[in-house]
């Protein structure tokens, strides 16, 4: 059965789709054909749960959703999300034709009374036009859906570095009130690269409700270039599974490095989670080890498709670097072993003297 629009009905809405006040949606760059893991801002008009914005998003586990918003893995799937609570949702971005949208999903299935905008603007809060959605599911007639049809929800995202730097791009629906120098100060960029990736002039170009491209700093992580997870990008206050569920692994800003541990669950594509253990050593995924003032852990390197996970030895040092009573900066004691050696010169000089004499 199909739902036809009036031609009175399709002006009204495209004419309402391009209010201000509402969520407006844009796409977001993307140079080079890729593929790569995307946040985008879900605010649901009413009150709902996360086990409905997991169906909601074709979502396969609950967890991707917890680890998105640092949520404890206890969280219950029936855990209420308030009307206007921003939650992130984490999707696949596959790069093409210089723009970037999620990799084939989420997809929806038409509802009775279901129209392309009711979809796009209430069931999915603006974050795509009813247009896009037409466009990518080749609906040549925006006012005929049938019931049941499985429609692709095309979501705004990109793969491409900032200023030659690895990123996670976050499509942040911006609030009423905001300005870029608050957005860039949250989320640790600058207002300048803000405008460059979406094309915004200045604040006045800022509207509330926009999806607005906003990159997100990644720990420093030991993922090999040959992982099946290259590049295993892991934004601040985030967690992730990664080898088939095998790794967690979270960020924190304190020291901008990836802390990686079993996981302790079950894997998703292996019979059980392979070893972990660093070669040469006692030391497994997140054991550390502390000699003098180094730190030695055995850090998380990515996993291959025949059931391995890598590992590697990775060494910090928290010696103190002292600074000299004359202001020079470094190691104060090797300096002070420094001089030492100096003043044997002259020692030397005053003992051949005194045998002359």
């Amino acid at each position: 059965m199909g739902f036809h629009f009036t031609p009175l009905l399709l002006t009204l809405l495209l004419l309402i789709s391009t209010l201000p006040t509402k969520s407006s949606s844009q796409t977001f760059k993307c140079s080079s054909p890729s593929t790569c893991h995307s946040l985008i801002d879900f605010i649901s008009p009413n009150r709902t749960t996360l086990s409905h914005i997991k169906t909601l998003f074709s979502i396969k586990n609950i967890r991707s959703i917890l680890g998105a918003n640092n949520l404890p893995l206890s969280t219950a799937p029936n855990f209420t999300i308030h009307a206007k609570q921003p939650i992130k949702i984490p999707f696949p971005c596959l790069c093409f034709n210089n723009t970037g949208l999620s990799n084939n999903q989420p997809t929806y299935a038409v509802k009775k009374d279901d129209t392309l905008y009711h979809i796009a603007a209430e069931v999915f809060s603006g974050l795509v036009t009813f247009q896009e959605i037409a466009a990518v599911n080749n609906i040549t007639n925006a006012d005929l859906i049938e019931v049941g049809q499985k429609l692709w929800i095309p979501l705004p995202c990109s793969c491409d570095d900032v200023d030659g730097v690895k990123v996670v791009h976050y499509g942040h629906v911006v609030e009423t009130g905001s300005s870029l120098e608050l957005i860039a100060q949250e989320y640790g960029t600058s207002r300048d690269t803000l405008m460059k990736l979406n094309g915004i002039a200045n604040d006045s170009s800022l509207l509330a409700g926009q999806v607005l491209d906003v990159p997100l700093q990644a720990c420093n992580s030991s993922v090999r270039s040959d992982s099946v997870d290259y590049p295993f990008l892991v934004p601040n206050n985030t967690y992730f599974f990664t080898a088939n569920n095998c790794v967690k692994c979270k960020c924190d800003a304190a020291n901008w490095t990836l802390q990686c541990e079993p996981s302790g669950i079950r894997p998703s594509n292996w019979s059980t989670c392979p070893a972990m253990q660093c070669e040469g050593s006692l030391l497994t995924i997140g054991n550390t080890t502390t000699s003098s003032c180094n730190i030695t852990t055995c850090a998380y390197a990515g996993f291959s498709k025949n059931q391995s996970i890598f590992t590697t030895l990775a060494t910090q040092s928290t010696c103190p670097v002292t600074t000299a009573p004359a202001g020079t900066p470094g190691n104060y004691a090797s300096r002070i072993g420094l001089s030492w050696n100096y003043l044997l010169i002259p020692i030397h000089l005053i003992l051949l003297l005194v045998y002359l004499l």
